[in-house]
């Protein structure tokens, strides 16, 4: 190959990894200050011929609680890990390994660059740019952010999305209008949101969901959800 050639495709090659880079760095940029307009699990409802219920509000219209409930529940290390919970990943690991019933260790970080940039599934190549996705939202947008769009684009039940139309589905009303009970209940389905009710819910739930309201107490006397709520 001649050295002209040679460097084209160098140049070529340069350019492919730029693009590679860029897109991601470029979308998170983008949603750290606009709405997603849909998302893959969205897109993919959709071809199945399920509608979308998708009502984006910021969080000074969300109930504090609702920010408080997910804390306990999803993650109480919030506000002083960069993305990863090692312990609870290291956790989940020790519990694969010995056959127990498979635990993620996600943080809302991850959930939330899972949610937004990527598509449902639980091979390494997904995981692997879950994991860059989630160091650049915790690198570009701030705690606040994090967990406002996490509450905007979570399923809570068949083809509802975020706190608004679920708190409209689930109980009638405005998610500004949740109380603690209804927003441990919101949270306490998050794990299986085609499986569980939050109205009227089953044994499971209730019991979760007043663990969650337990937990959520001490979120907000040990101030744990404070990078969100001060």
């Amino acid at each position: 190959m001649s050295a002209p050639r040679r460097l084209g495709c160098l140049g070529a090659v340069g350019l492919f990894i730029l693009v590679l880079v860029l897109l991601p760095v470029g979308g998170v940029a983008i949603h750290g200050v606009v709405p997603p307009l849909t998302t893959f699990l969205m897109v993919e409802q959709r071809l199945k011929g399920q509608g979308a219920d998708y009502r984006w509000r910021g969080l000074n219209d969300i109930s504090p609680r609702l920010v408080e409930a997910v804390i306990a529940a999803e993650d109480s290390t919030f506000c002083s890990h960069r993305g990863f919970d090692m312990k609870a990943i290291e956790k989940a690991m020790q519990n694969n390994a010995r056959g127990r019933r498979v635990r993620g260790g996600s943080t809302l970080s991850q959930q939330t660059a899972k949610n937004v940039f990527l598509w449902s599934g639980r091979n390494w190549i997904r995981k692997g740019m879950e994991a860059g996705y989630t160091v650049l939202i915790e690198t570009f947008w701030s705690k606040r952010r994090i967990v406002e769009v996490y509450l905007n684009v979570a399923e809570w039940a068949p083809g509802v999305y975020g706190a608004e139309a679920a708190a409209r589905h689930w109980f009638g009303k405005s998610a500004a209008d949740l109380t603690p009970r209804e927003a441990a209940r919101l949270a306490a389905i998050l794990p299986s949101p085609r499986r569980y009710r939050a109205a009227s819910p089953g044994p499971y739930v209730r019991r979760r969901a007043s663990r969650i309201q337990a937990a959520m107490g001490t979120v907000r006397n040990e101030g744990l959800a404070g990078c969100v709520l001060n």
